[in-house]
């Protein structure tokens, strides 16, 4: 399967589950306070709030962090497993200038992160 199957899929897979679903999985695979963290807030309990069916909604810039972070987590998580994705969102990122996929996610480098993602998942972080 190619990556741009992968990446599409993702995009249409995040598309149609709404943002309380995507914060929900986003919480059980990162946890409320690096989800918080990409999406630049400063209380690490927002996502809980969010994921409720009767809770607040995230502001729109958020809602862009949520949605890119939930792709890069679908792919490399679908191709690396749960465990190396984790790893991936919290680690210098040589594809990334060396910061962490969580920061490039709050920076809304929507591009560069979804090239992160790919580099690991063809295993081309030499190049």
């Amino acid at each position: 399967m190619s990556i741009a199957t992968i990446t599409n899929a993702g995009f249409a897979g995040t598309a149609r589950l709404g943002i309380r679903e995507v914060v929900r999985q986003l919480n059980g695979a990162l946890g409320a306070t690096l989800v918080a963290a990409l999406t630049g807030s400063k209380d690490p309990r927002v996502s809980y709030k969010w994921a409720r069916e009767n809770g607040p909604e995230p502001r729109p810039e958020a809602v862009q962090r949520l949605l890119l972070a939930h792709r890069a987590w679908t792919a490399v998580s679908a191709n690396e497993g749960e465990h190396v994705a984790r790893l991936w969102f919290i680690g210098s990122n040589p594809w990334l200038d060396e910061i962490s996929p969580i920061e490039a996610i709050s920076n809304l480098e929507s591009r560069k992160v979804m090239t992160a993602a790919q580099a690991m998942i063809e295993d081309s972080f030499a190049g």
